[in-house]
């Protein structure tokens, strides 16, 4: 069989030799018209020749033994060390049976990344996030950046986003809670969703940014477009982009500028870490209501603290400027927590302004960590907008 998949590739190899712009569908067509040849001359069955061409396509097109991992619907994250590879489901990490024994192969299956996305990874610059068509998002480090060897990173992405049902029968929230976020963003609430990594951030962001009205015109900014909104037509999404050979670097702050002057009824930005904070929050006071972003941070209290080290890095404002920037523009913050491999919603607070202009934190819900629930501790504090609800 190793005799048949070397000489196959070849072929195909030779097939594409001087092509400048090779597809996969040419590939693929080469893999099957040398296999068949193979296998019809060497008697081989078809059920064997289909098994033949899965392999050579795997190798060629796919991401070799990595493949079944990629095809598991199941798996969120795929995780290489230097050959010994590790996957997420349900939130827990198992280690592989799969390895990747020879650099060579690892070097391989990176060199298909790198060219179904269209980066480049060398020793001059060894860094680099790439992602696929698919959605699946990708980062790779090679040795000897990676000490012991190289390093590959893929998050996938589901085919169907989580429900609000779901989320619900998962224990992530309960019915009452989530009838709650639904309505203060319907009510066009500013919202801010923060967690640590692998929390369900964008999954909670996906959830509400589907309550959209259909007439409504939403403009989604990200790293990566993972978002999937159906519930409006008006949709204009937007990716940043890193610097390659191609064209310069497009950031979310230049994103989040570009979409004020695109009429946007909500502005839904997937993440700020960095100075696109000031860029959003000037947008949400500016007549932008109902937007919602997410960032990083451990407590609704830390959030508060991280946009203003956010803001005020690289930029000469005041520190109560921006404070009171935070609280005019950010109505409810949603913290996300993760407990033995469990994700739920450990608060939800509405920010509202103290007495000396301070940012003031009302607890709406808490979680119980007895009970393992989310539960009811306050009312809103400036409810009015939930009387103009609009369910266009």
């Amino acid at each position: 069989m190793k005799i048949a998949i070397e000489r196959i590739k070849q072929q195909v190899a030779q097939d594409m030799e001087g092509n400048e712009k090779v597809s996969d569908e040419s590939i693929d067509e080469s893999i099957e018209y040398h296999s068949f040849q193979y296998c019809e001359k060497e008697g081989i069955n078809l059920s064997e020749t289909e098994k033949l061409i899965n392999i050579i396509h795997n190798e060629m097109l796919g991401f070799g033994v990595l493949q079944p991992l990629f095809k598991n619907d199941g798996i969120s994250e795929i995780m290489v060390n230097s050959g010994r590879v590790f996957y997420e489901k349900d939130g827990r990490i198992y280690k592989s049976d799969i390895s990747i024994a020879e650099p060579g192969e690892f070097m391989k299956i990176i060199r298909t990344i790198c060219r179904k996305s269209g980066r480049t990874v060398n020793a001059s610059s060894p860094i680099t996030d790439a992602c696929l068509d698919d959605g699946t998002r990708i980062n790779i480090v090679l040795n000897p950046i990676s000490v012991d060897g190289h390093s590959v990173t893929i998050r996938k992405f589901p085919d169907n986003p989580i429900t609000r049902d779901e989320l619900i029968m998962a224990g992530f929230v309960t019915e009452e809670a989530m009838h709650f976020l639904e309505d203060t963003f319907i009510a066009r609430y500013n919202i801010f969703i923060c967690g640590g990594a692998g929390t369900g951030k964008t999954t909670l962001l996906n959830v509400l940014a589907n309550c959209s009205g259909k007439a409504e015109r939403i403009i989604t900014i990200e790293d990566s477009a993972e978002l999937c909104i159906t519930s409006v037509e008006n949709l204009v999404r937007l990716e940043a982009r890193t610097g390659n050979a191609e064209g310069g670097e497009i950031t979310i702050r230049e994103l989040i500028k570009a979409s004020l002057r695109m009429r946007p009824d909500r502005i839904i930005v997937g993440e700020v870490r960095g100075g696109e904070a000031l860029d959003m929050l000037q947008a949400m006071n500016t007549g932008h209501e109902g937007s919602i972003s997410t960032g990083h941070a451990n407590s609704c209290a830390e959030l508060i603290s991280r946009l203003e080290t956010m803001v005020l890095t690289g930029a000469d404002i005041p520190l109560q400027a921006v404070r009171k920037q935070i609280i005019n523009a950010i109505d409810i913050i949603v913290c996300l927590g993760k407990n033995h491999h469990k994700r739920y919603i450990s608060q939800i607070c509405e920010l509202i302004s103290g007495k000396n202009g301070d940012a003031v934190l009302n607890p709406i819900y808490d979680y119980n960590y007895a009970s393992h629930r989310l539960q009811k501790s306050g009312e809103l504090m400036n409810p009015e907008k939930l009387t103009r609800l609009s369910y266009d």
